[in-house]
Protein backbone atom coordinates (compact mmCIF):
# COMPACT_ATOMS: atom_id res chain seq x y z
CA UNK A 1 0.00 0.00 0.00
CA UNK A 2 1.35 3.13 -1.18
CA UNK A 3 0.90 5.71 2.00
CA UNK A 4 2.79 8.57 1.00
CA UNK A 5 2.52 10.01 -2.71
CA UNK A 6 5.18 12.71 -4.00
CA UNK A 7 2.22 14.66 -3.77
CA UNK A 8 2.25 14.36 0.11
CA UNK A 9 5.31 15.78 0.37
CA UNK A 10 4.78 19.75 1.11
CA UNK A 11 9.29 21.14 1.03
CA UNK A 12 10.33 24.36 1.93
CA UNK A 13 7.63 25.58 3.58
CA UNK A 14 7.16 28.72 5.67
CA UNK A 15 4.57 28.52 8.34
CA UNK A 16 4.90 30.42 10.89
CA UNK A 17 3.09 28.44 13.37
CA UNK A 18 1.89 25.26 14.10
CA UNK A 19 -1.61 26.09 13.59
CA UNK A 20 -0.55 27.01 10.42
CA UNK A 21 1.65 24.06 9.09
CA UNK A 22 -1.78 21.97 9.93
CA UNK A 23 -3.98 24.63 7.92
CA UNK A 24 -1.38 24.29 4.90
CA UNK A 25 -1.35 20.41 5.22
CA UNK A 26 -5.47 20.21 5.49
CA UNK A 27 -5.60 22.40 2.04
CA UNK A 28 -3.65 20.43 0.77
CA UNK A 29 -5.35 16.97 2.03
CA UNK A 30 -8.59 18.33 0.38
CA UNK A 31 -6.88 19.53 -2.87
CA UNK A 32 -5.54 15.67 -2.94
CA UNK A 33 -8.88 14.53 -2.60
CA UNK A 34 -7.66 12.99 0.91
CA UNK A 35 -9.73 14.95 2.66
CA UNK A 36 -13.61 16.76 2.08
CA UNK A 37 -13.64 19.60 4.59
CA UNK A 38 -10.78 21.68 5.82
CA UNK A 39 -11.93 23.48 8.54
CA UNK A 40 -13.41 19.57 10.14
CA UNK A 41 -9.84 18.08 9.40
CA UNK A 42 -8.52 21.04 11.02
CA UNK A 43 -10.59 21.10 13.89
CA UNK A 44 -10.22 17.29 14.48
CA UNK A 45 -6.12 17.90 14.43
CA UNK A 46 -6.40 20.90 17.15
CA UNK A 47 -8.78 18.47 19.21
CA UNK A 48 -5.93 16.12 18.94
CA UNK A 49 -3.03 18.34 19.87
CA UNK A 50 -5.37 20.05 22.81
CA UNK A 51 -5.03 16.35 24.59
CA UNK A 52 -1.13 16.21 24.79
CA UNK A 53 2.10 17.11 22.86
CA UNK A 54 2.85 15.53 19.08
CA UNK A 55 6.12 16.73 18.94
CA UNK A 56 8.44 14.44 19.31
CA UNK A 57 12.54 15.22 19.52
CA UNK A 58 14.79 17.01 17.16
CA UNK A 59 12.35 18.86 15.37
CA UNK A 60 9.80 16.44 14.47
CA UNK A 61 6.29 16.05 14.92
CA UNK A 62 3.72 13.52 14.56
CA UNK A 63 0.30 15.37 14.55
CA UNK A 64 -2.74 12.86 13.82
CA UNK A 65 -6.59 13.43 12.90
CA UNK A 66 -9.44 11.19 12.70
CA UNK A 67 -12.45 12.56 11.34
CA UNK A 68 -15.24 11.30 8.76
CA UNK A 69 -13.97 14.72 6.49
CA UNK A 70 -10.89 12.39 5.67
CA UNK A 71 -12.18 9.92 3.20
CA UNK A 72 -8.45 7.70 2.98
CA UNK A 73 -5.83 6.79 5.45
CA UNK A 74 -2.66 8.60 4.30
CA UNK A 75 0.46 10.27 5.76
CA UNK A 76 1.75 14.00 4.72
CA UNK A 77 4.93 15.41 5.38
CA UNK A 78 5.63 19.04 5.78
CA UNK A 79 9.40 20.61 5.69
CA UNK A 80 9.31 23.70 7.28
CA UNK A 81 11.98 26.47 6.55
CA UNK A 82 12.27 27.74 10.09
CA UNK A 83 11.29 25.38 13.69
CA UNK A 84 7.88 26.85 14.72
CA UNK A 85 6.89 26.38 18.62
CA UNK A 86 4.86 23.16 18.99
CA UNK A 87 4.56 21.19 22.12
CA UNK A 88 7.32 18.37 22.34
CA UNK A 89 8.75 15.82 24.04
CA UNK A 90 12.09 17.53 24.11
CA UNK A 91 10.04 20.70 24.49
CA UNK A 92 12.69 22.14 21.22
CA UNK A 93 10.45 23.64 18.28
CA UNK A 94 9.74 21.63 14.69
CA UNK A 95 10.39 22.12 11.77
CA UNK A 96 9.37 18.58 9.98
CA UNK A 97 5.76 17.48 10.52
CA UNK A 98 4.75 13.90 9.54
CA UNK A 99 0.78 13.90 9.98
CA UNK A 100 -1.53 11.37 9.39
CA UNK A 101 -5.04 11.85 8.09
CA UNK A 102 -7.56 8.84 9.81
CA UNK A 103 -11.44 8.41 8.23
CA UNK A 104 -13.35 8.29 11.07
CA UNK A 105 -14.97 4.80 10.18
CA UNK A 106 -11.93 3.44 10.45
CA UNK A 107 -11.31 0.83 13.03
CA UNK A 108 -9.20 1.74 16.20
CA UNK A 109 -6.53 -0.69 15.26
CA UNK A 110 -5.41 0.09 12.16
CA UNK A 111 -5.40 3.95 13.27
CA UNK A 112 -2.81 2.71 16.20
CA UNK A 113 -0.74 0.32 13.95
CA UNK A 114 -0.14 3.28 11.36
CA UNK A 115 0.70 5.82 13.95
CA UNK A 116 2.93 3.16 15.92
CA UNK A 117 4.44 2.49 12.89
CA UNK A 118 5.41 6.18 12.28
CA UNK A 119 6.16 7.21 16.15
CA UNK A 120 8.88 4.08 15.90
CA UNK A 121 10.33 5.04 12.62
CA UNK A 122 10.63 8.98 13.46
CA UNK A 123 12.72 7.34 16.76
CA UNK A 124 14.79 6.05 14.18
CA UNK A 125 17.97 8.23 14.31
CA UNK A 126 19.07 7.30 10.85
CA UNK A 127 15.59 7.44 9.56
CA UNK A 128 14.85 10.93 10.90
CA UNK A 129 18.86 12.00 8.94
CA UNK A 130 17.63 10.62 6.17
CA UNK A 131 14.58 12.60 6.31
CA UNK A 132 15.97 15.79 7.17
CA UNK A 133 18.55 15.68 4.37
CA UNK A 134 16.59 14.38 2.01
CA UNK A 135 14.79 17.12 -0.53
CA UNK A 136 13.39 15.30 -3.23
CA UNK A 137 10.05 14.57 -2.69
CA UNK A 138 9.39 10.68 -4.76
CA UNK A 139 12.80 9.78 -2.39
CA UNK A 140 10.99 10.79 1.29
CA UNK A 141 7.73 9.06 -0.35
CA UNK A 142 9.82 5.89 -1.14
CA UNK A 143 11.19 6.02 2.35
CA UNK A 144 8.61 6.11 4.14
CA UNK A 145 6.42 3.82 1.73
CA UNK A 146 9.28 1.19 2.24
CA UNK A 147 9.04 1.25 5.96
CA UNK A 148 5.37 1.28 6.69
CA UNK A 149 4.96 -1.40 4.16
CA UNK A 150 6.94 -3.46 6.38
CA UNK A 151 5.69 -5.80 9.28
Amino acid sequence: MEFVTKDQVLLDQNAQSREEVLLTLCAKAVSLGIARDQEEVLSSFMQREALGATGLTDGFAVPHAKSDAIVKPSVMVLKNRTKVDWPSFDEGPVDIVVALFVPGEENKEEHIRMLSKTAVLLMDAQFRSRLREADDPAEIAAAFNHELAGE
